[in-house]
């Protein structure tokens, strides 16, 4: 059984996208937040796969799609609540967040493309990672990766080889942290939520 894994926070202001607030307020960052949550799970709905799952720190609103299951996020750091996500999988499972709102279907059909001994693993260009696939979920390839630190996305993925496992590389995106990184993703993904929801932002400050 293939499972497509979300792990998010719900959008709520002053819990979410908190470095957006060096030009954003925390309700705008909440915004773009939503917008970039809706985005990844439209894409997901998208995506063939048996399970669509949401791992979500928070409550479920208006923007959670038919057909998309809510699971709680596990305590604990954050290598552990996506251990404890892919420990709720019993085949495939492709794990993404949701800030790259640019995903494509396409892109997550890759990554979940995974023949026995295989690992997708798709970096983000801040040195973490955007995506990790594994055909036999284990939870011991993610305890003890140190995570949003710069070399997340390498040990994690040296993790992965010395579990002997082949690893299919995915593109590098990039992941909305920063304004910056707002401003470029919004621009690689012009028909998405989060442009329109950054146009907006543009012409009320505009004001």
């Amino acid at each position: 059984m293939t499972t497509l894994l979300v792990i998010a926070k719900e959008p709520v202001p002053g819990r979410v996208k908190t470095r957006l607030t060096t030009r954003y307020t925390p309700t705008e960052a909440a915004v773009l937040a939503e917008a970039a949550l809706a985005d990844t799970l439209q894409a997901v709905r998208d995506t063939p796969a048996d399970r669509r799952v949401l791992v979500l720190d928070g409550t479920p609103g208006a923007w959670l799609p038919p057909g998309v299951e809510v699971v709680p996020q596990a305590r604990g750091g954050l290598d552990e609540r996506l251990a404890a996500a892919f420990a709720g999988c019993s085949g495939p499972a492709l794990l993404i967040g949701m800030d790259t709102p640019q995903v494509t279907p396409a892109l997550l059909a890759q990554g979940l493309e995974l023949a026995t001994g295989e690992a997708s693993f798709g970096p983000a260009e801040d040195g973490g990672f955007w995506a990790l696939g594994l055909a036999e979920p284990d939870p011991a390839l993610l305890y003890g990766v140190p995570m949003s630190v710069p070399e997340t996305g390498a040990v994690q993925r040296q993790r992965l080889v010395d579990a002997g496992l082949t690893v299919c590389d995915l593109p590098l995106l990039c992941d909305v942290d920063t304004p910056e990184d707002a401003r470029l993703v919004a621009a690689a993904a012009p028909g998405s939520r989060f442009a329109s929801a950054m146009a907006r932002l543009a012409r009320a400050g505009a004001r």
